[in-house]
């Protein structure tokens, strides 16, 4: 039952249409769109927030080559993510470096500016789920 429930909520994720924004030092980094804008579950239910704000769920998965950095950003609503593959150091400034290898899961920092780098030789595979509402950005330079 619950893997028949996984393929349907799969399935109902595949259907939508995506933009992502992730910051990045060029255009190296790539981003395979999954799902994004108001949501609705896989039977027509729209997703609802607490206070009634629109929901804008943005769901990626984000390929970083070796050796390349996010660059500096904030993100300006939570983020979950889940390393796929590989392995991903994260510098949080005063709050310390951090690194995630395949099977981490995490919920990223928001206020703490940071930059992720791939340091081992082969890409960084993450997911993330961008739990945002209409007219907040994921991704804030910094």
């Amino acid at each position: 039952m619950r893997t028949e429930m996984f393929r349907a909520a799969a399935a109902g994720l595949a259907l939508f249409a995506m933009t992502a924004t992730v910051a990045a030092d060029d255009g190296d980094i790539q981003v395979e769109r999954l799902l994004s804008g108001p949501a609705t579950t896989v039977i027509g239910e729209a997703v609802r927030y607490p206070g009634g704000l629109p929901t804008e769920i943005t769901a990626a998965v984000i390929t970083q080559p070796p050796g390349k950095t996010t660059g500096w950003h904030r993100h300006g609503v939570p983020l979950f993510g889940y390393i796929l593959s590989g392995e991903l150091m994260v510098d949080y400034g005063d709050k310390g470096v951090r690194t995630y290898a395949t099977g981490a899961a995490l919920m990223e920092a928001m206020d703490q500016r940071h930059q992720g780098v791939n340091t081992v030789a082969e890409p960084v595979r993450i997911l993330v789920v961008y739990m945002g509402a209409e007219g907040l950005k994921n991704v804030l330079p910094d």
